[in-house]
């Protein structure tokens, strides 16, 4: 993660709940610098080399390091992305988007 996005192997690339984690600060590259500024109905695009998507922002909770329960798999395609909470060790930010059809 110090110099890329880093995706959550029990998670998919492209189809169903894809899971990503970077850093917000702190460190050269921080690619989820602005994450915590999402809200809800704001869009999120995703490339990769199967396409492009854009999700919608349905969801910005502060959980548990150790909730792993947003990662879980799911029948619609949606992007879940995990990054450190400020000043908070024991806890993430986790930001949740489904696609825009």
């Amino acid at each position: 993660m110090k110099k890329y996005v880093g995706h959550f192997e029990n998670t998919v690339f492209w189809e169903g709940n894809v899971g990503l984690a970077a850093h917000n600060r702190g460190f050269p590259i921080n690619y989820f610098e602005k994450v915590k500024d999402l809200k809800i109905g704001d869009e999120i695009i995703y490339k990769t080399p199967y396409g492009q998507r854009v999700y919608v922002v349905n969801l910005s909770i502060i959980i548990e390091q150790t909730d792993w329960s947003y990662l879980q798999e799911t029948d619609d395609n949606r992007i879940t992305l995990i990054t450190c909470v400020s000043n908070k060790p024991e806890h993430r930010l986790c930001v949740q988007a489904i696609e825009k059809l």
